[in-house]
């Protein structure tokens, strides 16, 4: 994804307090940082962009754009005369591509998995705590029978042993979004081998925009969303209102061809509320 001038000067003006019309800034950056609730949408008719986070912005555009000064970075681009020199002192490479120190994504499991890497059999058993990266996930290959969980919050991939109680009918191996840039080739190991794909986020509009917008539109049939049976009466008692006004659809609701899913966001729509996955944890380790 590349970041053009005209958005890049919209997110400069975000970063100093502006309200920018939506009409000004249509692109799927802005798209993927509303879906971070990084940048918040707001109003029906004539919407408008506000930044919701500073930290967060310059934090997604380092990670995913090797982009370390939005500002150098404007007035490189509206200086014709601009070397490549310049633009190795603001970005991660001199050809202004994203290049990552690794490829690759981490994954957990809370049983012994037998897998494969490199025509070589490995098990997956990291110890509490602790996580197995896989670099050369070309070659890596785990049972059929697995079920591969991308699990969206960091805490919730760091407390696996905590939620077991909700995957007793599966066999998982967990698999972090973060870091995010990592994702592609997640997505591409994923079509590469014959596991259903579940994923575990948010009970939220953007955690649901998140599964379709990253996840579902790439894996289409092989992929689910997790969701609780209970989760109405979760909802209902330990929702939060606040989650549910602050967030906005960002994905057509005509589109999505899982039941369930759309089941959910009747709930959440008929609540008003959205719950963090991480609650899951707080009820497993309650005395």
């Amino acid at each position: 994804m590349k970041l053009t001038l005209k958005i890049a000067k919209v997110l400069v003006r975000l970063t100093n307090g502006e309200a920018i019309p939506n009409s000004l800034a249509k692109s799927k950056l802005i798209d993927d940082l509303v879906s971070e609730n990084i940048i918040h949408r707001k109003g029906k008719h004539k919407k408008s962009l506000e930044l919701v986070n500073k930290s967060s912005l310059q934090t997604y555009l380092a990670n995913q754009l090797q982009i370390n000064d939005l500002n150098n970075y404007v007035l490189a681009l509206e200086n014709e005369s601009s070397t490549r020199a310049d633009f190795v002192k603001i970005t991660a490479d001199s050809k202004k591509s994203k290049e990552r120190a690794f490829k690759g994504f981490l994954v957990n499991s809370y049983n012994s998995i037998k897998a494969e890497l490199n025509n070589e059999a490995i098990i997956i058993n990291p110890h509490k705590g602790s996580f197995v990266f896989i670099y050369d996930y070309e070659s890596f290959k785990v049972p059929n029978g697995i079920t591969v969980v991308g699990v969206e919050n960091t805490k919730n991939f760091s407390q696996i042993y905590e939620q077991k109680y909700l995957f007793k009918n599966i066999n998982p191996l967990f698999i972090s979004r973060y870091p995010q840039n990592q994702n592609k080739d997640f997505i591409k190991w994923m079509n590469s081998i014959p596991n259903n794909y579940l994923h575990f986020g948010d009970f939220d509009i953007a955690g649901i925009g998140i599964y379709l917008n990253e996840y579902k539109k790439h894996l289409q049939g092989k992929s689910s969303f997790f969701i609780p049976e209970n989760i109405k009466s979760v909802l209902r008692k330990n929702g939060n209102r606040e989650r549910f006004d602050n967030q906005k659809i960002n994905f057509k609701i005509e589109n999505i061809q899982e039941a369930k899913i759309i089941e959910l966001i009747e709930i959440i729509k008929l609540e008003k509320k959205g719950l963090d996955q991480e609650y899951y944890i707080e009820i497993a380790i309650q005395p």
